[in-house]
């Protein structure tokens, strides 16, 4: 649990705070009574063997006892506490110089001794007892035992109290994130956000959640309008299917070969459906990272393939002949394939509604931040207001309902090209038809202004001209 885990840590912290000052001014307070003691029993040693040089024999004072020394190093009997006397205070009643001081415990009694020299020789040994002063440290460390474990209490309590409101807001995001991962119901209400850390996580899971919400709707969106799309060429194909069973030989040759035909094309049409249903609920392209990416280039590719399985007459025109690498081309950063598959898709869709014989143009322009590729067709062109309709899943317009094709191409497109910081277009062309196509955002060396279009010379008009470097080149792919 969170609130125990910090309560924990703040109390761990204090209680080593309060440790760590106790030791510290133990220490401190250790150093200075040690030091009065000393100076007072240096005191007393002095006082001592002054009365004793003059005579007189030193008051009894509770907690301290005297012995003198001879100048040999032996002990005057008489003492009251009988004190050890070690080699180095022998030295001084010897020498008659100096001093020694030492602790000592007698009698079960520790003790603070100092040896001083008489003045007329040996020397006099002064003991003065430490039980005061133990007594006094046993209740400074009984008193701060108990005052740390009061402030610990009170930390504790306190710490639970505080993080208790200041985690409030985390406890009722939990509540919302568990209600919401047991029920799978993304309309939960999240509580509301602060301006904090925590706020600003409750905001992004909003987002996230509403991201969630969006993504499921397109899905069972997706499932709906891809149901009711299906039905039609299953329909078709289990009753062409119905009929031949019923049949059973009895139809006309004509009338078989009709009635297969017409399942072979609604299973191309079924097949078709399902592998860009697949493709736009799935993008394959997710994975692959963003580069470098030709226009020019991807244009002549696209095109190559569309002439060669239609045999319609495609051209590209584009700033210059990539052929020729002396002008500039057409950078974007986008993912390749992506953009190989929405060219595709841009042809396809402008062959559909071309009238036979007549070409489909790609037109690649850059400059600035953007790179566009536009597919201009010669087909009946977008009714009035329809022009962003075109890009909706299954969208078919006024008098297309007969027109082959799963009406997913186009959706296909804006998915790609969104995903890539683009934007898609559709509007009828100067001449007649529609021009349907995207704008990438253009590659770093490519964030430049360039020049204008010039004049065109088409490779399939015949015309022996070379154009100018930098001028648009129109070629027919082969």
């Amino acid at each position: 649990m969170l609130r125990t885990r910090i309560t924990l840590v703040v109390v761990a912290a204090v209680v080593f705070a309060i440790a760590l000052g106790a030791f510290l001014s133990f220490r401190t307070v250790s150093g200075v009574v040690g030091e009065e003691l000393e100076r007072g029993l240096r005191a007393r040693a002095d006082a001592v063997a002054a009365l004793v040089d003059a005579g007189g024999t030193p008051p009894v004072r509770p907690g301290t006892a005297e012995q003198l020394l001879r100048p040999d190093g032996s002990v005057v009997p008489g003492a009251r506490l009988p004190l050890p006397v070690p080699e180095r205070a022998r030295d001084v009643a010897r020498t008659g110089r100096g001093s020694h001081v030492e602790d000592r415990v007698v009698a079960g009694t520790e003790y603070g001794i100092i040896t001083v020299a008489l003045p007329r020789g040996g020397a006099v040994m002064v003991a003065q007892s430490y039980a005061g002063a133990l007594r006094t440290e046993e209740a400074f460390l009984w008193r701060t035992s108990l005052s740390t474990a009061a402030a610990t209490g009170i930390t504790a309590l306190l710490s639970w109290l505080v993080l208790g409101r200041v985690l409030g807001p985390v406890r009722r995001l939990d509540r919302a994130a568990r209600r919401i991962t047991g029920t799978q119901d993304l309309s939960v209400p999240l509580p509301p956000a602060g301006r904090d850390e925590i706020g600003r996580l409750t905001r992004s899971f909003g987002v996230m959640l509403e991201a969630l919400r969006r993504s499921r709707a397109q899905q069972q969106q997706l499932v709906q309008d891809a149901g009711h799309e299906l039905r039609t060429p299953l329909t078709s194909v289990r009753g062409s299917a119905e009929l031949l069973q019923r049949a059973r030989g009895r139809l006309s040759p004509a009338d078989e070969e009709q009635i297969l035909g017409t399942l072979v094309s609604e299973t191309v049409a079924l097949d078709e459906l399902v592998r860009e249903l697949v493709e736009l609920a799935t993008d394959r392209y997710t994975g692959e990272e963003p580069e470098d990416v030709d226009l020019v280039a991807a244009a002549e590719e696209s095109t190559a393939r569309c002439r060669q399985r239609t045999g319609r007459t495609v051209t590209v025109a584009a700033p210059s002949d990539p052929a020729d690498r002396e002008g500039p081309g057409v950078t974007v950063r986008a993912r390749p394939r992506a953009v190989q598959r929405c060219v595709d898709n841009l042809l396809s869709n402008a062959v559909k509604f071309s009238p036979a014989g007549t070409p489909v143009e790609v037109r690649v322009a850059g400059g600035g931040a953007l790179g566009e590729l536009v597919v201009a067709d010669r087909g009946p062109g977008i009714p009035p207001g329809e022009e962003a309709a075109v890009f909706g899943r299954f969208h078919r317009g006024p008098g297309t309902q007969g027109t082959p094709g799963s009406g997913l191409g186009l959706a296909i497109v804006d998915d790609l090209v969104g995903a890539d910081g683009g934007t898609v277009f559709a509007r009828n062309g100067a001449d007649g038809g529609a021009e349907v196509g995207f704008r990438l955002p253009a590659a770093v060396t490519e964030r430049r202004a360039r020049g204008g279009w010039g004049p065109a010379t088409s490779a399939t008009s015949g015309g022996s001209g070379r154009p100018s470097r930098g001028l648009r080149r129109e070629r027919q792919v082969p």
